[in-house]
């Protein structure tokens, strides 16, 4: 999918057009229909994100459903008592995910699914854990379909939609452009369908408090929990992460593609790029909770890019979990770089030295080859 359009109704079509990686949300009020699942605008879904990937991209699905299919697949009624969602979360999913299967079986597209809790996004360790399993996913051209663990969560520690679920996603993976499929055309001046004389706000540099009023509560319907409001305020989050944020119109066959060819969405910039926020968040946010030192040879491989392997480390200290961010001291003590740990204090200092072909002997398992990866590490 290409785009060169100039308008700036046109931003949305070059974002995708330029991303790497795209992370699709779609709710259920798009998804279910009467009678279950909409296969055939499923299919056309899967259509679209099959020539996303033959342009290069990798794409991730959010995708809600599960609750509405398995409330029907069970013949519970619609209730607000946490037990009978969860219940319902429980038989759906598979359901959904044979849904996510027949969309994309025809261009031969794995799928896997991911049921996440807000700690899987929100403490370290388990990020980290949630985002690793993600990159061989992609890596291996499976399509993630991510959706909250409603079968466990309790409504203290929810996401609450999965418009927020899906920008924390986004931020995970890094994504360029998160696009969440609306029931109308975009965020407008006031709510379209009480209001005639209102018009569609294209572009969106800076999420403003005008710009939250606009949002109102306009965008609810159906089977759905997240209005224009949830929406605006994904977008903050993934545009604090460098990913741009596309809301558009979902009804109606290959919302993708109509985007692709410059249909209307609203377009929320971001600020920066991921892996330089992400960075930023490194270098300037977190509190170093331990330090190791590295030779010669690991600093000039560092400087060239690399990732910072066993055998280069001569000393560690401080104790330490997996996914602390440690400074990185060259052998004069002075910090060259900071990174967050791929293995705890323990068993660093197990595999100090040592060549990445030694760690499943030292550790007893086969763990990353790095101590901190390179997509994980900032210099300084």
């Amino acid at each position: 999918m290409t785009a060169t359009l100039d308008s700036k109704a046109t931003r949305a079509a070059e974002a995708i057009a330029n991303a790497r990686r795209v992370t699709l949300k779609i709710g259920s009020s798009l998804l279910i229909g009467d009678d279950g699942a909409r296969h055939d605008w499923l299919a056309g879904i899967g259509d679209d994100i099959a020539a996303l990937r033959a342009a290069g991209k990798q794409v991730v699905v959010v995708s809600s459903g599960a609750v509405a299919l398995g409330r029907a697949h069970l013949g519970l009624k619609k209730s607000n008592r946490l037990d009978y969602k969860q219940a319902a979360a429980a038989a759906g999913q598979a359901l959904l995910m044979q849904a996510w299967e027949r969309a994309v079986a025809p261009h031969g597209i794995p799928t896997a699914q991911l049921l996440l809790t807000i700690d899987d996004t929100e403490q370290r360790q388990r990020s980290l854990n949630a985002r690793a399993t993600l990159d061989v996913l992609l890596a291996q051209g499976g399509l993630p379909v991510i959706n909250e663990n409603d079968s466990v969560a309790t409504d203290e520690l929810r996401y609450g939609d999965n418009d927020r679920l899906s920008a924390r996603v986004a931020q995970l993976v890094r994504s360029d452009v998160l696009v969440l499929l609306s029931d109308v055309d975009g965020l407008f001046t006031a709510d379209p369908s009480r209001n005639k004389q209102a018009t569609l706000i294209d572009y969106v540099p800076t999420i403003t408090s005008e710009i939250e009023a606009a949002a109102g509560g306009s965008g609810t319907a159906g089977v759905g929990t997240g209005g224009m409001r949830t929406k605006l305020q994904a977008a903050r989050i993934a545009s604090g992460a460098g990913c741009a944020t596309i809301i558009s119109n979902g009804h109606g066959d290959h919302p993708l593609r109509r985007l692709a060819e410059g249909g209307p969405a609203t377009f929320v910039a971001a600020t920066g790029v991921p892996g330089r926020a992400y960075k930023s968040w490194i270098a300037g946010t977190l509190a170093p909770g331990g330090t190791v030192t590295i030779d010669a040879g690991a600093q000039r491989a560092l400087a060239g890019g690399k990732s910072l392997l066993p055998g280069g480390v001569t000393a560690i200290d401080g104790e330490f979990e997996r996914g602390t961010c440690l400074r990185v001291l060259d052998l004069e003590g002075i910090e060259v770089a900071r990174g967050i740990a791929a293995y705890s204090a323990a068993e660093a200092r197990l595999i100090l030295g040592r060549g990445s072909a030694e760690i499943a002997a030292r550790l007893g398992y086969a763990g990353p080859d790095e101590l901190i990866h390179r997509d994980d590490l900032v210099m300084l």
